[in-house]
Order: structure tokens, then sequence, then C-alpha cells
């Protein structure tokens, strides 16, 4: 029986050298210009501040991204949400070996039995040192030994910390919970684990709206994990341990550290710690960013927002209602819910903001922009940002870019992006690449 989703290679042949007009609508759109740029800039970062870096796949779920985070790397730390993005990082991963760069990728929540065979057959491919898990519960622990006994060698562990998103991990206080580090000093003697260190993820940083927001919640993260280290140090292995912090606002806050004109004392204070401590920064969407993150105003230099989201949401527009027949002009867009996800942006009140992209009249830096200010299943309603009253500059027909609040939550809906490329069309029209997404759970082990 034929596949009813058609190969990478397919949809290659298909749409590279097509107009974007031309596709079947919605598709998602990425920049890989700006995507590298975003990449570029960061691993420029992680160098000159010389601490280490693991970066998130889940937001994406590509490995053409993943490469371009790692760039020229000679070790690749990764974190997945799902086994299946493992999976799909696999042959990326070998090939990383094959030429002799140190790779990981960490199982981004707190193991579940489910899982344990998926990760062991990964742990198998790749070999010792290559999967990890993160524990925040001392019942996760006979999960963690049958994955050791299945792959055959120990699996890396990091220990779950809440710095204060209270999402998942352990307070600082109470990081021993019924034993769990004594517990795992044990499975580390018989070789059922071996500990990297502690892990944070804190989104608190996400409705901020300064550099010194974003570097503040950074500077608060790693103090909590710190915290945890010094309480519990007698419980500890005596080796170093790593820090893993971050999410993508505290993350892109650290890029602030390179201006000259980083004075502030958030930047010093931050400067400080990253100097004393073994600390691996983490993030994810920031090769995409999206309204959400763009809103967050983590780097001070910071352009205008068509020239920081890589992701766009291409739709038609199906109606206008410029004549009176509602209380402001508005008009239909035959995208909802499902194509753009349903997340609010603390900075506006809207699900979307349409890019100035074939817009006669709006600029990228318009003062009046136009916004999605509601949204359905499968439609969305466009309206003047302000009170303005003015029509809306569309036709029945034309077809928009939207840039999204939420990217990981917008690119659940495709399978795959359309990759244009700014830096060769300044117009980004032209498809210069397709690219496939992780989609499921992940079954390969069975």
């Amino acid at each position: 029986m034929a596949s009813i989703t058609p190969s990478q290679e397919e949809l290659q042949r298909l749409y590279i050298g097509k107009d974007i007009s031309d596709l079947p609508k919605p598709a998602a759109i990425l920049d890989v210009a700006i995507i590298r740029r975003h990449c570029e800039t960061m691993l420029r970062t992680i160098k000159t501040l010389d601490v280490g870096f693991r970066v998130h796949v889940k937001s994406h779920k590509t490995p053409e991204i993943a490469k371009l985070q790692i760039g020229d790397s000679t070790e690749a730390n990764f974190v997945a949400s799902t086994v299946l993005e493992i999976e799909m990082m696999i042959p990326l991963l070998q090939d990383l070996k094959q030429k002799g760069c140190k790779i990981n990728i960490l199982y981004g929540i707190p193991l579940v039995p489910s899982q344990v065979p998926l990760l062991a057959k990964a742990a198998r491919e790749l070999g010792e040192n290559s999967i990890t898990v993160m524990i925040d519960h001392p019942d996760q622990l006979p999960y963690l030994e049958k994955l050791s006994s299945l792959a055959g060698h120990p699996t890396c562990v990091f220990v779950k910390v809440d710095t204060g998103y209270h999402r998942a991990g352990l307070p600082p206080v109470s990081l021993n919970k019924n034993g769990l580090l004594e517990k795992l000093a044990s499975a580390e003697e018989t070789g059922g684990a071996r500990l990297l260190g502690l892990y944070s993820h804190s989104s608190l940083s996400y409705s901020g709206t300064t550099p010194e927001q974003a570097m503040g919640h950074l500077i608060s993260e790693i103090r909590g994990c710190k915290d945890a280290l010094e309480r519990n140090s007698h419980l500890l292995s005596k080796r170093e341990l790593i820090i893993s912090v971050g999410a993508t606002p505290q993350v892109v806050s650290s890029q602030n550290l390179l201006r000259e004109d980083s004075t502030c004392a958030e930047a010093q204070e931050l400067k400080a710690l990253l100097r004393e401590t073994n600390v691996e920064l983490h993030a994810g969407v920031y090769p995409i960013l999206d309204m959400q993150q763009f809103s967050t105003k983590a780097r001070a230099d910071s352009g205008v927002l068509e020239d920081e989201i890589a992701i766009s949401v291409l739709a038609e527009v199906c109606s206008v209602y410029n004549d009176g027949e509602r209380e402001k002009p508005e008009a239909l867009l035959a995208a909802g819910t499902l194509a753009l996800g349903r997340e609010p942006c603390p900075s506006y009140s809207g699900w979307g903001v349409i890019s100035s992209w074939r817009m006669d009249g709006l600029g990228k830096a318009s003062p009046e922009r136009l916004v999605v200010e509601r949204i359905s299943q499968e439609h969305a309603i466009v309206t003047w940002e302000s009170e303005a009253q003015a029509k809306i500059p569309l036709r029945i027909g034309q077809v928009v870019k939207v840039h999204p609040n939420h990217a990981c939550v917008t690119g659940a809906f495709y399978g795959w992006y359309f990759v244009v490329d700014s830096d060769q069309d300044r117009e980004t029209s032209r498809i210069v690449d397709v690219w496939v997404r992780a989609r499921g759970c992940g079954m390969r082990a069975w």
C-alpha cells in the first residue's frame, strides 16, 4: 500500500524552486537565513563565555536545524522531549560520533517505564554515555537500572531541580527526597547509573520584557542549583558535577555579556557566576523564535520582529468585511487554532501578527500592524491592533504570512517545513528545501 505521507525526497522534488504562494495552504515556512544567524550568534557566545551547551530539538524536530545548532563543535549535547525525536536524531548522532564528536542526548522528562525499551535500544545503537535521563523521585530508580541493564552500560542521569517554575523537579531543600541521592549513589556503585549533575528548566523568563529581567532569571536558576549542590554535597559524587540551566530568554540574554556597554548589575553578576560554576546552558526555540520569545526582549540589540522570527504560517484570505458589516473592519483567514496554535503572548492580545510580506503600504517597522484578534478551529479574524477604522488592505484569495505566538505548538500541526532563504532571495518567496518533522511518540524498538 502506498504511503499517505510523501517522503522527504518526494516533497523536495515537488516543491524546491516553486514560489511559496503556490503551496497548498496553510503551510509552515522557515527562513533558514535567520536560523543560521541565530545559531552562529549562540555558538559564538558559548565559545566566548567558555560554558557548556545543550540544544533542545523539541521546537523544530528536524536534524537539519540540529546540525546548525551545534555547528562544528567537538561536543554535541542535545535534549529531546519525545523518544521519537531521539530516534530521528540517531543517524546524525552516529555520523557525529564517527567524525570524533562527543555526543549525548537527554530524554527531557522524568523517566517513565514505557520508554525504557525504546531508550535502551537507542543507547545500544549510540554507545556508552550517549543517552541521559532525568529523575526527581526514588521510585524512578528501578526503571533507570532496568534501562542500564538493557543497554549494557550505565545510563547518564540528571537530577531535576525545581528553581521556581513548579512544573517538574525537586526544590533545593528536598533534593534527597526519600533517600533519592543515597539510592542514586548505590546505583552508581553497581553500574546502574552515572550522575552528570543537576538540571533546571525555568520558563519564568517568558514573561519578562528586558535583558536585565532575563539575566536575572538565569542568575536565580544558577543560584538555585548551586544551593542544591551545596546542601547535598555530602551525598553527591566528589567529581565536579554539571549545573544545566536555561530556557531561550535566559540563554539568549547571555549574548548581552559580549557587548561592551553591558555594565548593569545583572550582567556583572552573571559573568561572575559563569566563571565560578560548571554551567551548561540549554535552550531550544532560539533558532526560530516566535512572538512570545521576541516579546521578552532578552537581547539588547534585537531587530524588528520580521528579521528575528524565522517561522511563519502561510494562509489565504477567504473573506473581507470592510463595508460596515462589523464594528470595525476585519478579514477572515482560512487558518485557525489548528494551523496557528492557541498560545497567548504577554506583549499583545492577539494570536499572531501579519507579516509585511507582499503587503502594499505596510513595512517591517510600520507603526500600525494587522493581528489575528480572534481564532476558531479552522478560521481566524484579522484586524488592526489599534482602534484604527481604516479598511483592511487585504483581498479575497490573497496569501499572507502570520508570525505565530508559540513556534513549538504551531509546528505540531505540520508534517514538514517549506524552507526559504532571505540571504539568497530578499522577498523570501522561493522554496530552497523541505524539512520533515518528527511526529508521534516513537515505535522503532518494537
